[in-house]
């Protein structure tokens, strides 16, 4: 029960010491909680924009094949899928319809593609949000799309996706086969790309390799590719971010290092009075400990709930130019939370730990300084 009693004098004495320079440290808690904002925010966003994105993998083809002609993609003849089909383990062989229109008018990019549901409904499209809000259209009215041979082909539109799927659908647009093929001058039995379903899952690459052999202008895209394409594209835009706030960091650091690691003339007087009074060498190094622990641990929290609340509450609207680039037709959308326990113990230790280490070793040269001295400074 002393020791406990003791402790919490000491915990009482540093939340004190903080409070009679509240000026100077109310400004690095601000600083420190910026920082921590910035990074958890990068964090949160590229995490959970790679697990939203898995997640929508998962519903995508096992493999695609797609035509290379003179290192481009080119259209795929119906007769592909006949050979692929005799490749044993392969259950299914489709062939899909999908492209890029450029709206001269918005300078927006749609993509366009045939669905099941979307492919004997001539006449009509189905449009995804953003669509609908840069071509300033709603349901039942009409797009005019220009095609390939310079006519205009004039499709209404019968649905408008939800704001909920505005991630994967903003610039969607689904249409009939008839009409993609017309818009696009797309002959019969060819085909932007074939998917696959094959019997079992771990012989994926198997089957690629035959693919590669029996189709030698052919290639075959593996559904944990694209996984990791995103991913990495995700990692690239998170990291320009964080060289882009480089400066900002380092200067942060140099600020923090520094008032770590340098008494004050009010403070090294505070820690010879202390030793005059009877406190040990180590209750003084708790003491110090305590109040560097206090800072970090206060900027730590609110850096990360206000990242929390910018990232999944107000749409990460600070990062959204760096994210959104060039693109014109960007989606209106709601992160679901998505936290890494691993990003975050990552974060707490680049942050909180070093500084109050910083603050020991000072604090530790200070109280071994005999008290008359320290207070004759």
């Amino acid at each position: 029960m002393v020791w406990i009693e003791k402790q919490r004098n000491i915990l009482d004495f540093a939340l004190s010491s903080l409070f009679r320079r509240w000026g100077k440290n109310l400004a690095l808690i601000i600083v420190y909680t910026i920082i921590v904002f910035v990074l958890a925010s990068i964090f949160f966003l590229t995490h959970s924009i790679k697990k939203e994105a898995t997640i929508v993998l998962q519903g995508s083809p096992e493999i695609v094949v797609q035509r290379i002609v003179a290192g481009r993609h080119d259209l795929v003849p119906e007769g592909h899928s006949d050979q692929l089909r005799k490749i044993p383990g392969v259950l299914e062989v489709k062939g899909r319809l999908w492209g890029y229109y450029f709206d001269p008018a918005t300078g927006a990019n749609y993509t366009m593609v045939v669905t099941d549901a979307s492919r004997e409904k001539n006449g009509t499209i189905t449009i995804g949000a953003g669509v609908a809000r840069v071509a300033g259209v709603q349901k039942e009215d009409t797009i005019p799309f220009k095609s390939s041979g310079g006519t205009y082909t004039t499709l209404e539109v019968a649905d408008i996706f939800p704001h909920q799927s505005e991630l994967i659908s903003s610039d969607l647009i689904e249409i009939s086969e008839e009409d993609f093929r017309k818009l696009f001058s797309i002959p019969n039995g060819s085909y932007t790309d074939l998917t696959l379903r094959v019997r079992n899952k771990n012989e994926l690459n198997v089957v690629a390799d035959k693919i590669k052999r029996y189709l030698p202008d052919t290639r075959p895209i593996l559904r944990e590719e694209i996984l990791r394409t995103y991913e990495a594209i995700f990692d690239w835009r998170g990291g320009l971010l964080v060289v882009i706030l480089t400066g900002a960091i380092l200067a942060f650091a140099i600020f923090a290092w520094d008032k770590a690691s340098s008494l004050s003339f009010e403070e090294k007087k505070e820690i010879g009075i202390l030793k005059a009074v009877g406190w040990e060498t180590s209750e003084v190094i708790i003491m110090k400990s305590w109040e560097g622990i206090t800072v970090s641990l206060t900027s730590f929290l609110l850096g990360i709930m206000c990242a929390y609340v910018h990232v999944f509450f107000g749409s990460f609207f600070l990062f959204t130019p760096v994210l959104k680039g060039w693109s014109v037709l960007y989606p209106h959308f709601k992160l679901i939370p998505f936290v890494d326990p691993y990003q975050v113990s990552a974060l707490f230790f680049l942050t909180v730990a070093p500084y109050t280490a910083a603050t020991i070793i000072p604090s530790w040269r200070a109280a071994t300084i005999e008290p008359d001295s320290v207070m004759r400074l």
